[in-house]
């Protein structure tokens, strides 16, 4: 029977000294440090599960190629393990047992030059257009970040024993209940100073090819009432106070990254805000038009789920969800950016309408939570807006596990002819959207959520969006800084492909060097009519950020922040640097393996 000693590991653990007997400390089990999980991990207060079959089998696979490997490159297996080789082999493992997700070859083991070839081109040109930063007083994001972070001490200290979308430890297509999204964020601690300024252009700018990025911002105000649970915002300026990052900041934000690196390296999006409230508010009269006059907005964004519209001149009466397609609480916003025309000059994506759907589970028929029927009919009214649809609608939230399950043994819905499975939300959006050649699908989390722990989910939805709506019509976005820098789904989705098996069941197109750049910027770039359709000349277009970016912040800009002091974190170090340095890294995992029955 373990002792638990005052301070020790043990005291920590929510488990039981029975369940304490089955279980070893992850760092302190055989010396195995695979660049991906073999085994579930826990944080101390859910007994994990035993590893599953195929997970031994990736395991076996993993640790047989490492030590051939690392006997033929004269290094001993931990420090194989840790470069860009133990990285192939995992993938190699992975697709052996899981089925060929991964473009990776056995000679990317031994060179990583090798490893490099197979990833994204030094040319590639990336539009991340949806990104997200907070002001400094504020510190969302730590949630997501736990997510994509994984069980360890970051997690813990910010107190998120469980996955934060999977409180019950459902498994994952790969046996886990917390995998990792993005393995290079290690133990980071999981801070709120990680979603601030200094830190995004850190992350884009220095450590990613990311060519433009469009800093976003979500209206979803929440209103502390004490005593009572929160409410919807009654005002705009209630809703801005409440909200992570408002449309001026983001246009703030833009402009000084514009300004230091010299070239259009980051593009802003003002606020949706609809209903007749909003076009006739106290402090700022019809907000969407001071929008415009004041910060002039690249596009818009705009969420269904928030409680963004004022549909009365009531000063008590609160915000409500909204539909694309109501003519009396939509349509009169987007007269407005209509006949606004002349900003186009400026600002050519000035009508692209990028909304929020999805992510948000809740009754199948309701549109204000993400169901896409309210597209086709905005769609069509409005033909000069491009639409484009952010998370794809995905249903399920940030664990696919419903979409793996409805993938394994349906329901089907039949699409253009073809009978494929009934994805929830996103495999209707992609039949409701087909017709119409300004509604574009976007990726955001969607993405970034299913790649590595529901593989097969993912290689369905992008084959739907491909079958259905074509590469032409599909955009990406990461969604980070919430789940760590951009670079690792850039990596991820140059080297994703979607299995033989797969495409020849279902009639999906496979993914060529074509569509992964149209995906990955080109889209984009036509979209926001910026020069990066020669993908060679891109880099010369686009100039970098200073290294020194830092102490060329502007008080104004600090003060639209609400900067609270002295950043005391060090952003100055070039990518190449950064790089160079990548290869320390460390697979050591916390928590607790199960390794009796």
């Amino acid at each position: 029977m373990p002792e638990r000693a005052p301070g020790s590991r043990e005291e920590d653990a929510w488990l039981s000294d029975a369940q304490l007997t089955k279980c070893t400390p992850a760092d302190e089990a055989e010396g195995f440090d695979s660049p991906i999980p073999t085994q579930m991990v826990s944080n101390g207060e859910y007994m994990p599960y035993p590893q599953t079959d195929k997970q031994r089998q990736v395991e076996a696979r993993i640790k047989e190629l490492a030590d051939s490997a690392s006997k033929k490159l004269g290094i001993s297996r931990r420090k194989f393990l840790a470069g860009t080789g133990g990285m192939a082999a995992a993938l190699l493992a992975m697709n052996e047992v899981f089925g060929r997700f991964f473009d990776v070859r056995p000679i990317d083991m031994f060179e990583s030059e090798a490893f490099a070839a197979s990833g994204p081109p030094q040319n590639l040109f990336v539009l991340d257009d949806q990104t997200h930063m907070v002001r400094f007083t504020q510190t969302q994001g730590r949630s997501l970040r736990a997510i994509a972070q994984g069980p360890g001490p970051a997690s813990t200290a910010a107190r998120f024993l469980v996955n934060p979308n999977n409180p019950t430890g459902l498994l994952d297509e790969l046996g886990n209940a917390w995998t990792p999204w993005n393995p290079l964020l290690g133990q980071t601690p999981n801070t709120g100073s990680e979603f601030h300024l200094a830190k995004y252009i850190q992350r884009f700018f220095l450590e990613s090819q990311v060519t433009v990025s469009i800093l976003s911002n979500a209206n979803l105000g929440s209103i502390p009432v004490a005593g009572e649970p929160n409410r919807p915002p009654k005002t705009i300026a209630e809703s801005l106070g409440a909200e992570n990052l408002t449309g001026h900041m983001t246009a703030g934000v833009r402009d000084f990254v514009n300004q230091i690196a010299g070239s259009t390296r980051m593009l802003a999006h003002g606020q949706l805000y609809p209903g007749v409230g909003n076009l006739h508010d106290p402090v700022y009269g019809d907000y969407t038009q001071w929008q415009i006059d004041t910060f002039h907005p690249d596009s818009w964004k705009g969420y269904n789920i928030a409680t963004a519209a004022k549909l009365d001149f009531n000063s008590e009466s609160v915000m409500t969800r909204w539909r694309l397609d109501d003519e009396l609480v939509a349509y009169p916003i987007y007269e407005v950016i209509a006949r606004n025309k002349q900003e186009l000059k400026k600002h050519p994506g000035f009508w692209n309408i990028c909304v929020h759907k999805g992510l948000a589970p809740g009754p199948p028929d309701v549109p204000e939570r993400g169901n896409p029927t309210d597209i086709p009919k905005a769609a069509g009214d409005w033909p000069q807006f491009n639409f484009i649809i952010y998370h794809s609608c995905i249903r399920n939230g940030f664990f696919d596990l419903d979409s793996l399950e409805t993938i394994r043994s349906g329901p089907t819905r039949v699409v253009q002819g073809a009978e494929v499975p009934d994805i929830s939300w996103t495999t209707q959006f992609a039949e409701l959207s087909a017709p119409f050649w300004n509604v574009y699908a976007e990726l955001g989390t969607t993405f970034a959520g299913s790649v590595v722990t529901f593989p097969t989910v993912w290689a369905h939805i992008i084959g739907q969006l491909l079958k259905f709506m074509g590469p032409d019509r599909i955009v990406f976005g990461s969604d980070s800084l919430w789940y760590g820098g951009p670079q690792w789904q850039i990596d991820a989705f140059w080297r994703f492909q979607i299995p033989e098996e797969i495409q020849e069941r279902w009639g999906y197109p496979a993914l060529t060097e074509a569509s992964r750049r149209k995906i990955l910027g080109l889209n984009s770039a036509g979209l926001y009519k910026l020069p990066g359709a020669s993908e060679a000349s891109a880099h010369g277009v686009y100039k970098p950020v200073p290294q020194n970016f830092e102490s060329q912040i502007p008080n104004s800009l600090l003060t639209l922040l609400e900067y609270q002091g002295v950043a005391n974190d060090n952003f100055s170090k070039m990518r190449k640097q950064y790089v160079e340095m990548g290869g320390g890294r460390s697979n050591t995992r916390y928590g607790w393996l199960r390794t009796k029955a």
